[in-house]
């Protein structure tokens, strides 16, 4: 039997040793510079890990496993299961499972891992769904895994995992945020002492929990996320899993739990040059303005940390507050309530925030002096111009959570505008849009590429087509000279026998009966 293993982290090289072990031809694909496990072969692509094989095991990051799974598509064999083993959300199991079964290919199984691998390896508890859960229960329970097989709908295992992530997530950020309280207050053995105490496994369960968010945050952080969903969808409030996913962003950054940016600079210059169309598909087209907020000069574009004002129509004192706060790499976001009948902004206070290092402004009210912010290079989106000033009399806020477009901006948040207008990214989602974004990004330039190849060879065609037209036509015009020759050639021989060669011949009534001696009208013949 043979596995093809997709991604080779933690997760994927404990997998592909635990096939390995058990007499499984393993074959392994990874784009990143991680180590081949002892037994298993490196494929150089996914078409080539994945021919073949009996199984597949989906382990990449949720964020890239849709993508993963239609580069796969193509190439698995009929019949073979597809068991995707991220941990995502129930409808991209479902749309996975759309891509992986188009005409009839594979077999998909959305699978769930409910344990910790690094502790049982490929014998962890799982729980399977869809048309391939109980090949999935056949093949992991000959290597000792407990398999519980709902059967049903993809979607349903991943359902279960949610739900219990929420508690372990939770209890881990719960760990690290008490464990780094203790040691910021120098009690930090004690603070671990009364958590273990309380744990089945003391000491080793504080650990994994502790340490596993640090390393896994960023993946775990998007586990929460999508658990935070669910329990929308199921209408409950979702807010403390939201908070339990930004404390999971947050540990994995190299400041930790620190009261630093999460959207860093290293991620501002990351988000460079992506369009606000792929962050909107990466994000389901959600957190983009309205078409009415756009950019006052062709070519603006602009990435920063939100700082937001909330201000009353057509009074710009709070913005000036902002000014005094933000700095370089900062965007001020502005809900001016939509008002247009006062420029909140113009050249002098573009002047300033420039001087300060604010990349760009974003207002949900009006604008003035629109040429020099061009000329000076100022980016702002605004719904409207107008020359006319504003008040200067408050009140408002600053740094506070505003609706601006229809979309809610946090202090903090990562905003992205360019000439399709603006986008509003949560500053602890930032990180794994990224990865869709810029997924959606490959995807769209392999599909342009594709479509150019293809007028290219139409072209090539046709031009092919026009060459062997002319071709005939110069053939057909070749015989028609030849046959011209011929008819010149009879009318001018010697006369048959019969007639008087000496007679005075009758007035030419076309070219072929002219003498070839009559000067221009004969060339012309």
């Amino acid at each position: 039997m043979r596995v093809g293993i997709l991604g080779l982290g933690e997760a994927g090289a404990l997998y592909a040793t635990g096939f390995a072990e058990n007499g499984w031809s393993v074959v392994g694909y990874d784009p990143g510079d991680v180590p081949t496990p002892a037994g298993v072969g490196r494929a150089g692509s996914v078409a080539e890990a994945v021919a073949g094989a009996d199984l597949v095991l989906g382990l990449t990051g949720a964020a890239a496993a849709a993508g993963v799974a239609a580069e796969a598509a193509p190439h698995l064999r009929g019949g073979v299961v597809f068991a995707d083993m991220n941990a995502g959300a129930p409808d991209l199991k479902q749309r996975i499972d759309g891509i992986v079964t188009e005409g009839g290919r594979a077999v998909f199984a959305d699978v769930s891992v409910i344990g910790s691998v690094p502790t049982y390896r490929h014998r962890t508890a799982l729980v399977a769904s869809g048309r391939g859960a109980s090949a999935v229960a056949e093949h992991f329970g000959a290597l000792g895994a407990p398999v519980e097989d709902l059967g049903g709908e993809p979607g349903a295992a991943s359902a279960r995992k949610l739900l219990r992530s929420l508690f372990m997530k939770g209890l881990g950020a719960v760990i690290v945020q008490t464990v780094e309280a203790g040691r910021a207050a120098g009690d930090e053995r004690w603070v671990r002492e009364q958590i273990a105490q309380e744990l089945a496994d003391g000491d080793a369960t504080l650990e994994r929990l502790y340490a596993g968010t640090f390393k896994h945050g960023l993946r775990r952080a998007g586990e929460v996320a999508a658990a935070a969903g669910l329990m929308t969808e199921l209408g409950l409030d979702a807010a403390l899993a939201h908070d339990i996913s930004r404390l999971h962003a947050l540990a994995a950054r190299p400041d930790g739990l620190r009261a630093v940016p999460l959207v860093t600079e290293e991620l501002l210059a990351a988000y460079e040059g992506l369009p606000t169309a792929n962050i909107g598909d990466a994000r389901d087209r959600l957190g983009l303005l309205d078409s009415g907020i756009g950019p006052l000069w062709t070519g603006a574009r602009a990435v920063g940390r939100a700082v937001t004002v909330l201000t009353r129509a057509g009074d710009n004192q709070a913005i000036h507050e902002a000014l005094r706060i933000a700095g370089p790499g900062d965007l001020i976001v502005v809900d001016g309530q939509g008002d247009t009948q006062r420029a909140l902004i113009g050249e002098l206070i573009a002047e300033r925030a420039l001087a300060r290092g604010v990349v760009g402004m974003v207002l949900d009210g009006a604008a003035r002096d629109v040429e020099v912010l061009e000329e000076i290079g100022f980016p702002v989106w605004a719904r409207a111009v107008t020359p006319a000033g504003p008040y200067k009399d408050g009140p408002g806020r600053v740094n506070v959570a505003v609706a601006v477009g229809g979309a809610v901006c946090r202090p903090g948040d990562l905003v992205v505008a360019d000439g399709d207008g603006v986008a509003v990214l949560p500053a602890e989602e930032a990180e794994s849009t990224l990865v869709a974004a810029r997924a959606i990004e490959a995807d769209e330039a392999r599909r342009r590429s594709s479509i150019r190849a293809g007028q290219a060879k139409g072209a090539e065609r046709a031009e092919e087509a026009g060459q062997a037209k002319e071709a005939g036509q110069a053939k057909e015009a070749g015989q028609a000279k030849e046959a011209g020759r011929a008819m010149t050639a009879s009318a001018t021989d010697t006369p048959t026998a019969g007639a008087s060669a000496t007679s005075t011949p009758a007035k030419a009534t076309s070219t072929t009966a002219t003498p070839a001696t009559d000067g221009p009208a004969g060339e012309a013949a």
